[in-house]
């Protein structure tokens, strides 16, 4: 069946598509187990997710982007690279476990290149799951190959020294690595720097009204209002399989600030990579009931 077209919004800065929450790496930083919600979700085929996303009317410089999770755990990770309509760029955010010998030969290089100030491929290291030397040789690898690929380290507390270490390993070697701050709690410290005071890690609930920048998709096509809402498995706000799904640009009524995800929250570079973007817009914050 034929579906109509979706228009992203001018305002959209992210199209997020989480094929599988399920990843083969046990971080436990990662903020996908922030929420320590049970992982068990519904799988769609690869045949429905590219049906799904060759909905969307996006721009060029907005691409489709595959995460997890480790993305490429989905059973139909390469066919849905391949499937998806040319006119949708795409980048995958990825720890780099799967075989990248088998990526080369599956995927075209082309389908994942665009102009963009950063690399198509984000591969995030994990310094307890993956030696620096193996990351490092992936990655030259598939640039090897004639693909985009950059690292990304995050500075946990823990593995800040590391990590810097393998920055600058990278460096060495002409590999683009950059780092993002720890999100979360540390010691019984809040990590992270965002835009709406109170916002995350509090023990109070408030009412507001919040409007995304991001279309945030689940592992089962819906689509959730924000990360939050997907990784605590709040009721979703659509589908993209269903026909009559469209995307609608508004300030919605939410009763978990204070508990919001840090994703949603921090202070970030744009997909311009400017800084001082934040996910969401929130207002009109009052005490719940």
């Amino acid at each position: 069946m034929s579906l109509k077209k979706i228009y992203l919004p001018g305002r959209f800065n992210y199209i997020a598509c989480f094929l599988t929450l399920n990843c083969n790496f046990n971080c436990d930083y990662c903020i996908n187990w922030l929420e320590k919600r049970d992982n068990k979700w519904p799988q769609i085929s690869g045949q429905d997710w590219t049906h799904a996303l060759n909905r969307l009317v996006s721009r060029r410089d907005l691409p489709i982007t595959l995460q997890g999770g480790e993305p490429s755990l989905h059973p139909d990770f390469f066919s849905i690279i391949n499937n998806i309509e040319t006119q949708l760029n795409i980048d995958i955010l990825t720890n780099l476990s799967f075989d990248v010998e088998k990526f080369a030969k599956e995927v075209n290089p082309s389908r994942l290149k665009r102009e963009a100030p950063y690399s198509s491929i984000r591969a995030s290291y994990h310094s307890t799951q993956m030696s620096a030397d193996i990351f490092i040789k992936k990655i030259l690898y598939l640039q090897k190959a004639g693909f985009s690929v950059g690292g990304y380290g995050v500075l946990h507390p823990l593995t800040k020294d590391h990590v810097l270490e393998t920055k600058e390993k990278c460096e060495q070697f002409g590999i683009d690595f950059r780092v993002k701050d720890f999100l979360g709690q540390h010691e019984g410290e809040l990590k992270g720097l965002y835009k709406f005071e109170g916002s995350v890690g509090s023990t109070t609930r408030l009412k507001c009204k919040c409007r995304t920048t991001e279309l945030i998709i689940g592992p089962d096509c819906k689509v959730y209002r924000c990360h939050h809402d997907l990784y605590k498995g709040f009721p979703h706000i659509g589908n993209l399989l269903e026909p009559e799904f469209d995307i609608e640009d508004i300030f919605r009524d939410c009763d978990q600030y204070g508990d919001c995800n840090p994703c949603d929250l921090k202070i970030k570079t744009n997909r311009f990579q400017k800084f001082g973007h934040c996910s969401v817009d929130i207002k009109d914050i009052v005490k719940a009931n």
